[in-house]
């Protein structure tokens, strides 16, 4: 039996078309009515319709540019010329020497200075012009100015004699005999200090051991003897007398007091000073006394307090002063950045000597007399020989102002006391630094050796404490606390 065919699908009859979709119609968008345009806009369109008609009507439309953003544009361009000018002016060479500042001002015809300007002003004032000279086409006004300044400094220089360093400047007579005089103080006393030296070393006896420890135990018993209120404004400085009989006390109020000692009594009272005084001292050779003030002067007296003589030659006011062991001479620091030399018989000055770049804040001499040396806020301490002016030793180690110095009485130890709170002893046989004692919390106002031996140092600071340091330098203890 066979299988029937297939019959094929019947044919689906074909769907009627969707009718189109009607909207409604779109109101036109109304047209603003035009504008009547502001006078500068106009003029400012007729030139761009004239521009664009004189180009070849080409048909391309040009934008209008309006009075804000043309002035925008003015003021990059004036800024945009001013910073090449800045920039060539940097560029060209202006002196920097303020008188050649002046000539090439001079040689220009411009005033060589303004009321209240000052030197880097009257540079930049010399840069301006040049450049603006230039942009004017004036180059050969700048060029022959240049010429002439250059054929001055040639003439100049053929004038000047060549100078050789370290130059040395010719003394006075009187710094001479001085220096002479110095010279044959100070050999003996180096001399006998030389051989007492040599036979404490050679005697069997002799123990500084032994001496520093009882020196130490001495000082663990000191005591404050008494307190005494020196004067309404503080105290700058204070000295004994050689015999210890009298001290002398300094202060802002411009007033110095002598005392009795130990009964503590005002002798008299020395008045002279127009501004704070700031430092005092007693002769070694006699009762006199030296003080020091910020009215630039130094003025020795006599105890009664009469005037003996004035020193006026500082350029800055004083910090501190010393006698040479002979007591002929005294040592003046100034802020001038300078110390002196002063005769104390005739009152001259005798030397006036540089070398620091700062002011100048202390002045010591060696216990011979061959030596003086100085400190000050440029951080150094300088040794210098009073025989021949040369310069011995720079003591570099500080960090801040060196406020005190002092030589030790056995002639080769120097001790320094500096706003870094160190106190530093040097060896002048070595040329070098030995200790560095933190010796206080503040800055070190002032630094002393033990005139006799040498056996400990004191120190003074701005943490309201005093100091004693021993042999080998080891910091011992306070002994007395303001």
């Amino acid at each position: 039996m066979e299988n029937p065919r297939p019959q094929p699908p019947a044919p689906t009859p074909p769907m009627a078309p969707l009718p189109a979709p009607v909207h409604p119609p779109i109101a036109p968008i109304p047209v603003p009515p035009p504008r009547a345009p502001a006078p500068a806009a106009a003029a400012a369109s007729s030139m761009a319709s004239t521009s664009a008609s004189a180009a070849g009507g080409d048909g391309e439309a040009e934008y209008e540019i309006s009075e804000d953003h043309r002035a925008a544009r003015e003021r990059h361009e004036r800024a945009v010329q001013e910073l090449l000018q800045r920039r060539r002016a940097y560029a060209m060479a202006v002196p920097t020497n303020d008188s050649a500042v002046r000539a090439r001002l001079r040689r220009l015809g411009e005033p060589i200075t303004l009321f209240g300007e000052r030197e880097m002003e009257r540079r930049d004032r010399l840069r301006a012009l040049m450049v603006r000279l230039e942009a004017d086409g004036q180059v050969d006004r700048l060029l022959r100015a240049q010429e002439d300044d250059q054929a001055a400094r040639a003439g100049d220089e053929e004038e000047e004699e060549e100078i050789q360093y370290p130059f040395f400047t010719e003394g006075t007579e009187e710094l001479l005999n001085a220096r002479v005089d110095i010279a044959r103080y100070s050999l003996p006393r180096a001399k006998a200090r030389i051989e007492r030296a040599k036979r404490r070393h050679e005697d069997p006896d002799e123990d500084p051991e032994a001496e520093a420890d009882l020196f130490v135990k001495q000082a663990a018993e000191f005591v404050l003897e008494c307190s005494e209120i020196g004067d309404d404004r503080p105290l700058t400085g204070c000295s004994f007398s050689r015999d210890a009989s009298m001290l002398a006390t300094s202060s802002w109020s411009g007033i110095i007091k002598v005392w009795s000692m130990p009964q503590i009594t005002k002798i008299t009272t020395l008045k002279g000073h127009t501004e704070r005084a700031t430092d005092v001292t007693f002769s070694p050779a006699d009762d006199c006394l030296a003080t020091a003030s910020a009215d630039r002067t130094a003025k020795l007296w006599k105890p009664d307090g009469s005037l003996l003589m004035s020193f006026d030659g500082h350029l800055d006011r004083l910090a501190r002063l010393a006698f040479h062991p002979s007591g002929k001479y005294l040592g003046t620091a100034s802020f001038d950045k300078t110390w002196r030399l002063w005769d104390i018989n005739t009152g001259k000055e005798l030397l006036l000597q540089e070398g620091h770049s700062r002011s100048v804040y202390g002045v010591n001499f060696h216990p011979d007399g061959s030596l003086a040396a100085s400190c000050g806020l440029d951080s150094y301490a300088r040794v210098w020989d009073l025989r021949s002016g040369r310069l011995f030793f720079t003591l570099k180690g500080h960090v801040k102002p060196v406020l005190g110095i002092s030589f030790s009485p056995n002639g080769y130890l120097l001790a320094t006391g500096s706003e870094d709170n160190f106190c530093r002893i040097w060896d002048l046989r070595k040329r070098q630094m030995l200790y560095s004692i933190p010796a206080h919390k503040s800055l070190i106002s002032h630094v002393k050796f033990e005139p006799q031996e040498g056996y400990y140092l004191a120190t003074s600071s701005y943490d309201t404490k005093a100091a004693v340091n021993f042999m080998p330098f080891i910091y011992f203890s306070f002994f007395i606390r303001h």
